[in-house]
């Protein structure tokens, strides 16, 4: 834990956060409303002998007493999809509507995907995008798994993304940037998330999370959303890189409350000083929710 202890200045209760974060994390899934119904999911799970309890900010999200929810008849015909409560924020908080073209920049291996999808009721378009090659299958089969029909998965850098594959789409609806991170906060699920963090880590990640970000700004059309998150704790990965991006690009941040306790974002770091703005932005510790860290901003496209 001593990579983390460069976050005791902004953490109140520190105690608590890395107690929090040595506990093992609950095991969640989200409900496909694809699919099924969520009172139906609960009594199909709970006839399987699974105990559920509901989270109050969000409908579809339970908490299940059993480590293997994908060993579920439920799961396997496409009512549920295993998914760590707080990762369920950043669609929830782009809250795309039916008919929008949404653009996933990367999105392996598709949690976040098919609940853009539902999000827009799998009426309109979600371009799930990822770099990684060897990950477009994972993201193909919970497409194909929980029955997303309106997902096209493409595999290119996001920084130097177009919309040339769409000539009658000037722009995107909306935009998610769920970047790649160093991860810290997924330490209650992976004891290695540790392993190489640090402030120069982070800086590294940071280059390449604001040129993604831009993209994404660049390509959603005026007056569109564009959601950036992270499951780090690092300033350099989280404000940095959204405080970058506004001196970039013409985009405003916007405050939101999705339900959950959380943190506001950090207007200063490291003898960094940032938008006063991203006090709009919100850190959930895992200490306020029994949840993994993370971090998410909501944008404006604002030219």
């Amino acid at each position: 834990m001593d990579a983390l202890s460069r976050y005791e200045p902004i953490i109140e209760d520190f105690e608590a956060f890395l107690s929090a974060c040595e506990r093992p994390l609950p095991t969640t899934v989200r409900v496909n409303p694809l699919a099924v119904g969520v009172d139906r999911a609960v009594d199909a799970l709970e006839d399987e002998g699974v105990a559920v309890e509901r989270r109050d900010w969000h409908e579809g999200v339970l908490e299940v007493d059993t480590g293997k929810p994908g060993n579920t008849w439920p799961y396997v015909h496409g009512w549920l999809h295993g998914q760590e409560e707080v990762s369920c924020v950043p669609p929830r908080l782009l809250d795309p509507e039916p008919g929008d073209m949404v653009w996933d920049a990367c999105a392996a291996p598709g949690g976040k995907t098919t609940q853009l999808a539902a999000e827009i009721a799998d009426e309109g378009f979600v371009v799930a995008n990822d770099d990684n090659l060897g990950r477009l299958s994972a993201l193909r089969g919970n497409c194909d798994r929980l029955g997303v029909t309106s997902a096209a998965v493409t595999n290119t850098d996001a920084r130097r993304a177009t919309l040339d594959a769409f000539p009658d789409v000037d722009a995107f609806d909306a935009a998610l940037v769920d970047a790649p991170c160093t991860c810290e906060g997924t330490i209650r699920k992976n004891p290695d998330a540790l392993d190489g963090a640090g402030a120069s880590a982070s800086r590294n990640l940071g280059r390449l999370q604001a040129d993604i970000l831009e993209r994404a700004v660049e390509l959603t059309g005026d007056g569109g959303a564009v959601v950036y998150s992270t499951c780090t704790f690092a300033p350099e990965e989280n404000e940095a890189v959204v405080d970058e991006v506004l001196d970039r690009t013409d985009c405003r941040l916007v405050a939101f409350d999705v339900g959950l306790d959380s943190s506001p974002g950090l207007t200063e770091w490291d003898g960094e000083s940032y938008d006063d703005s991203l006090a709009r932005a919100r850190r959930y510790y895992p200490h306020q929710n029994d949840t993994g860290g993370f971090f998410a901003a909501k944008l404006e496209v604002t030219a």
